[in-house]
């Protein structure tokens, strides 16, 4: 496929001169080229291939998120070489490039055609970044730097992938501006052609498209800044910080010029990318066939790694299918933040859990909530109006990340001001579902989708839709050798059935019949009557949300009489279980 795109040039050349439909030749040529069997499997992946094992100008796969969006830069659509020698004329295409082809005894000369202006969105693609304002620097915005300025216009973005991590380390000494510390996933700077106003900072995509290491940009780049030094400063619209950081060295941030890119839904490798498809319906149908089962060992595993306590077990599963599935005004819908307190304090056990929930979700990350965490770590993303661009910071996650939140880690110590702040971020986070992004002299709220769970040894600091207090029925010696036990029990094959039960369920349908509704009207008509001063209409929406989630964990899509009765039992279980250890503790947890 590497020779696919110079194929389709050579053809419109052949066809007098310039063909106008070339570019949509390319793009259906791929489209069709990638629905044969295992195509998208056999296309290199920059996520899983070092960068020196790529071949420049070589067709590429890349997973990301959008981190930031840059302006728009111009590009030459069409340009002539003239042989000096022999006066011969040449034509180019200049898309998918970005150096011009020119020979040593030839001269460039831009040629000017009649066709509409073509968006190149410039984004930061890393899995998290800005939004619809930079979305709109398309049309707005001032224009990137490629040589040899030309008709047509692309924008810029800088995306890398986010691993996994659990640990904080020091970032490279050129900082990829990452969201969260010591990632070492890849970075790119993708340039975007078609539809960038379908993209917005923080959506995962997949891309398709033409990778762009050619060492001369490096020289280039640095050429431009010296020249940049000499200019008048009203004639040098870019600052030499905001070149190096747009144009950083093509070694360590690859361009990839995205000939196809798609929106994922979700980022689980063991499920179709769109589970809205045709072609889907049969997987998804296969699995819920088997549900049940699946549920009883997911159900049982989690016991073991909660220490025996069926009953967190039971929760921490609607938790991990809990999503937001709309807003009404401010209020986003689904989002069921889960306190597990009771935690051991000075224990491994919430570092073990984290790494069973790690094995389980595709996207997570554990914050060690300290004195010296709280007051030091980047939160809130901001602005840097010196480089244009937007610093990340570690709420700038992709929808669905699994947040754990230790707190068994606090102990007693004074938070500054940056320190408020973030508790502040984090209790956004939890109860609006959004992250005011810092921009200086304003904020942007970024709504997210983030699932969070809190570890601590008492009642939360933080606001939860549901404490649960763990009751372990043992203690293993070991803490370390019975979880890792507990994970090498379990047959690869079952821990991915683990997988796709985790993620399909978030996408399912769900509805409650006016049958119902009036059932669990008149329920908690009467739950009012019993006890007027502790049930209030939190306790019923409460409801509503375990029993969603618990119908759904079942495979069922309405709400059925048993499985709202389940959900009472669950929730008077839960209570009962805080009031013991209230009237055990004599103070409220």
């Amino acid at each position: 496929m590497e020779t696919a795109m110079r194929e389709e040039h050579h053809q419109s050349l052949a066809q007098n001169g310039v063909n106008p439909d070339w570019e949509k030749k390319v793009i259906e040529y791929f489209k069709e080229k990638l629905k044969e069997n295992n195509a998208p499997k056999w296309v290199p992946s920059l996520n899983e291939v070092p960068l020196h094992y790529l071949k420049p100008n070589s067709f590429v796969k890349f997973r990301c998120m959008i981190q930031d969006m840059f302006d728009p830069e111009f590009y030459m659509g069409v340009y002539e070489t003239v042989n000096r020698n022999t006066k011969a004329r040449v034509l180019h295409f200049g898309k998918y490039r970005d150096i011009a082809e020119c020979g040593c005894y030839s001269s460039l000369q831009q040629r000017r055609h009649k066709r509409s202006y073509e968006d190149d969105e410039d984004m930061d693609l890393q899995p998290n970044k800005q939004k619809e304002q930079h979305a709109s620097a398309k049309q707005t915005g001032s224009v990137g730097g490629l040589q040899g300025c030309g008709e047509p216009k692309r924008l810029e973005t800088e995306a890398s992938t986010r691993p996994q991590l659990s640990s904080l380390n020091l970032s490279s000494p050129f900082d990829l501006n990452f969201p969260l510390p010591g990632e070492k996933g890849p970075a790119c700077l993708v340039k975007v052609y078609e539809d960038g106003d379908c993209f917005k900072v923080n959506d995962v995509l997949e891309l398709y498209g033409i990778l762009s290491v050619d060492p001369v940009l490096s020289i280039l780049n640095n050429d431009e800044r010296d020249a940049a030094s000499l200019l008048d400063p009203m004639e040098c619209t870019d600052t030499a910080e905001e070149q190096r950081v747009h144009s950083p060295p093509a070694s360590l941030v690859p361009r990839i010029h995205v000939v196809l890119a798609q929106k994922l839904q979700h980022i689980n490798p063991l499920l179709p990318a769109s589970l809205n498809k045709e072609e889907s319906k049969t997987f998804v149908s296969s699995f819920m066939s088997e549900l049940s089962p699946v549920r009883a060992e997911l159900l049982g595993f989690l016991t073991h790694a909660l220490l025996g306590d069926s009953l967190a077990a039971e929760y921490l599963i609607l938790h991990l299918i809990s999503t937001v599935y709309t807003r009404r005004d401010v209020l986003p819908l689904g989002k069921f933040t889960v306190n597990l307190s009771g935690c051991p304090r000075n224990s491994t056990f919430t570092e073990h859990l984290y790494r069973i929930i790690q094995h389980l979700v595709p996207a997570s990350f554990r914050l060690q909530m300290t004195i010296e965490n709280m007051n030091h770590l980047k939160f809130i993303p901001h602005k840097d109006y010196t480089a244009n661009r937007l610093v990340s910071g570690l709420l700038q996650l992709p929808s669905n990340t699994s947040l754990v939140i230790d707190e068994t880690l606090l102990e007693q110590g004074q938070l500054d001001t940056p320190g408020v702040h973030n508790v502040t971020a984090l209790s956004n986070l939890i109860t609006w579902q959004k992250v005011d992004y810092d921009f200086s002299y304003h904020q942007m709220e970024f709504p997210c989708n983030i699932n969070v769970l809190i570890t601590s040894e008492g009642r939360s600091l933080l606001p939860a839709d549901c404490q649960i207090h763990l009751q372990p029925q043992l203690i293993p010696p070991n803490m370390e050798e019975y979880m890792n036990s507990l994970l090498s029990a379990v047959l690869p094959s079952v821990l991915n059935k683990f997988r796709i039960y985790l993620t399909l369920l978030r996408f399912l349908d769900y509805s409650i019949s006016d049958e119902i509704t009036k059932a669990v009207e008149d329920d908690f008509v009467e739950m009012r009557k019993n006890d007027p001063q502790s049930i209030t209409a939190d306790d019923l929406h409460q409801l509503l949300i375990v029993a969603r989630f618990l119908s759904l964990s079942a495979g069922q899509t309405t709400l059925s009489r048993e499985r709202w009765l389940r959900a009472k039992q669950l929730e008077s279980l839960r209570r009962t279980r805080l009031q013991q250890q209230k009237c055990v503790n004599g103070n409220e947890l």
